[in-house]
């Protein structure tokens, strides 16, 4: 519809049309100009897509319905975009972050139906068309094309030598949409999902002829009215409840000053501290998974947790004036200050603080609130790290014993379990959290024992990769090896570790023990046949039988050495370490299907003493 609208006192031309995502992207094509600002999307805004698609969509589904009833299933609204129109070319001005996330989730699902018994839903023009006899992406951004075409073709890009923080943005968040995208959305339910997204989601397209005018629309979308955030609207809220001017002013302070300690840590983390504090402290209920169901605290507070606190101000017990002064003098003071050294625990491995570090290499967010909820405003610095570390450590257990049984870490499977537990551990002393977290883990129906033939395959490569540094880090520590945990996952180092295979990839090596090449890399695949190596180390060795290669892996991380040989020689602490630990550890000269068995369970044997229940027992004494 064809629009002609005045702005700043200027007459513009502008166009704005409600799309689905099929009209949007089928065989158009958009960029943007170089002064465009990164792909800065984080992990927790796929979380949130995700889960906002999934909660709509399942609104409507039912697995009796036939696919032609997608097209009365209820609309979600994907938010506005603005393009500027020129040469013939489509340039995004607001919305590029919008487009690069849809591109990437489409992306996924495009390799996720290779994996699909369903019929397979073409999606391929929604994300690249033909021009003049070449392919390229609708969203056509030069600097990306060779990440997106090895998403696309493989599912994996490396960025280890990646100087461009778009494309190592971009790479992160679609390892993040394989992580978390719903188990409910696989298998039978994809179709219908593919035809929802392409056909009852929407967005709406504003079109400007310059980027004048453009940017005109832009700024007026964004600038005009000062919108007050929910941040802003909470303190509003707080302090207009506050009647003593000193009070008032002494409120205001506080706020003000963690306000500025939370927004040097990250963009809007005050958005999340306040998220993750509210629900940590005060949410009691959570939206159930049935059609038609209503949020509650959980979602509300994700979503308006202003309104929210104002709503239910009696029911956290803002009752008086200084009822109000101590939620933020005490309160807020207190969660913020908290929160803070968590987030900085999680982006910095830190003495004392370790299972921070290690739940958020796997993007597991939800530990915030779950660290918050036992924490009482009067618990001393030494009470609060033991139970965080205890909380913490429960939650590396829950995460180790989940990858170890191919069972996904989406947040769509387990917000439940953890809401619940947030719930179970909230204000608990130290040792009431000791009980009650043995208590979970025993509840936990599976375990090291409970799955034979863990195996990396495209979609869990990283968090085999986590496993692999945790078991090496950990052997090395318990040697009195110098180990850096980060060092082993970090993918800016000049020569990243990467998951190695101590099989090469050629069958005819192992026909003697192997009818087809399908029941050779389905043993080549276990855990047990991997091992963690600097970038293009074993690529080098790879055509080398294992009798060649086991001499080169003593120089290499401890868990790689004990393969060799000299590793058993003239090494006094690991020795002490195999006798003090019983575990199966063994050099061998040669490496066949036995052996590699072997290995699986050793790395089983290692798993079940890292992530033992009896860590808990530790903050018992402080220890």
């Amino acid at each position: 519809m064809q629009e002609t609208q005045a702005l700043d006192s200027k007459s513009i031309d502008i166009t704005g049309r409600e799309k689905t995502v099929r009209q949007l992207l089928d065989n158009v094509k958009y960029t943007i100009d170089y002064y465009q600002r990164e792909y800065k999307w984080q992990a927790k805004n796929i979380t949130e897509l995700l889960s906002d698609l999934e909660d709509k969509f399942d609104d409507f589904y039912s697995p009796e319905h036939s696919r032609k009833m997608v097209r009365n299933y209820g609309a979600y609204f994907l938010g506005s975009i603005v393009i500027s129109r020129k040469n013939g070319q489509n340039f995004i001005i607001d919305g590029q972050q919008r487009l690069t996330s849809l591109t990437l989730l489409l992306i996924y699902i495009h390799n996720l139906q290779k994996e699909s018994d369903s019929s397979e839903v073409n999606i391929a023009s929604l994300i690249f068309s033909d021009s003049y006899g070449e392919l390229s992406f609708n969203l056509d951004i030069p600097e990306r094309t060779a990440c997106m075409k090895a998403l696309y073709e493989t599912g994996s890009y490396d960025v280890s030598e990646e100087k461009k923080e778009s494309v190592r943005t971009i790479v992160a968040r679609y390892e993040n949409i394989v992580e978390n995208f719903p188990e409910g959305l696989k298998g039978e339910a994809l179709p219908y999902f593919i035809d929802w997204l392409r056909e009852r989601v929407y967005l709406v397209e504003i079109t400007a002829y310059s980027d004048e005018d453009a940017y005109i629309i832009f700024e007026t979308m964004n600038d005009r009215g000062l919108s007050l955030s929910p941040t802003d609207m909470l303190k509003g809220y707080l302090l207009s409840n506050i009647t003593d001017d000193d009070d008032r002013d002494r409120a205001h302070t506080v706020w003000r000053q963690n306000i500025l300690d939370l927004l040097s840590v990250g963009k809007e983390e005050e958005i999340d501290f306040f998220k993750a504090w509210l629900r940590a402290k005060y949410a009691t209920n959570i939206r159930d998974r049935r059609k038609g169901a209503k949020n509650q605290d959980w979602e509300r507070i994700g979503t308006t947790f202003h309104k929210w606190v104002r709503e239910e101000a009696e029911a956290i017990k803002l009752k008086s004036s200084d009822a109000f002064t101590q939620f933020i003098t005490k309160e807020l003071a207190f969660y913020g200050r908290h929160y803070i050294r968590l987030r900085k625990a999680a982006e910095t491995f830190t003495p004392g603080l370790e299972p921070v570090f290690y739940n958020a290499n796997v993007n597991f967010t939800l530990q915030y609130p779950l660290l918050l909820a036992p924490l009482n405003a009067d618990d001393d610095l030494d009470t609060v790290d033991r139970k965080i570390r205890l909380v913490a450590t429960f939650i590396d257990i829950f995460i180790a014993r989940r990858i170890w049984n191919f069972r996904t870490l989406g947040y769509s499977a387990i917000v439940y379990t953890m809401f619940n537990l947030m719930k179970d551990v909230r204000g608990k002393s130290v040792s009431e959290l000791v009980s009650l977290l043995h208590t979970r883990v025993a509840e936990m129906d599976y375990d090291f024992d409970s799955e034979d033939f863990l195996r990396v395959h495209q979609q869990n490569r990283r968090q085999i990769h986590y496993l692999l540094a945790r078991l090496t880090h950990h052997i090395e520590q318990q040697c009195g090896v110098e180990s850096t945990f980060p060092s082993y996952i970090s993918r800016s180092i000049k020569k990243p570790y990467e998951v190695e295979h101590i099989w090469g990839d050629h069958f005819a090596e192992h026909a003697d023990e192997f009818e087809n090449d399908y029941e050779f890399q389905r043993v080549r695949n276990r855990i047990g046949g991997l091992i963690l190596l600097p970038r293009g180390f074993n690529q080098s060795l790879g055509v080398k039988p294992f009798e060649h290669k086991v001499h080169h892996y003593f120089g290499q991380n401890l868990l790689a050495q004990t393969l060799s040989a000299k590793c058993y020689e003239n090494n006094p602490s690991f020795r002490q370490f195999v006798g003090r630990s019983g575990l199966p550890f063994r050099p061998y000269e040669h490496f066949k299907e036995q052996d590699l068995m072997e290995r699986q369970e050793l790395y089983r044997q290692i798993s079940k003493q890292l992530w033992h229940p009896s860590r808990f027992d530790q903050e018992l004494s402080g220890a």
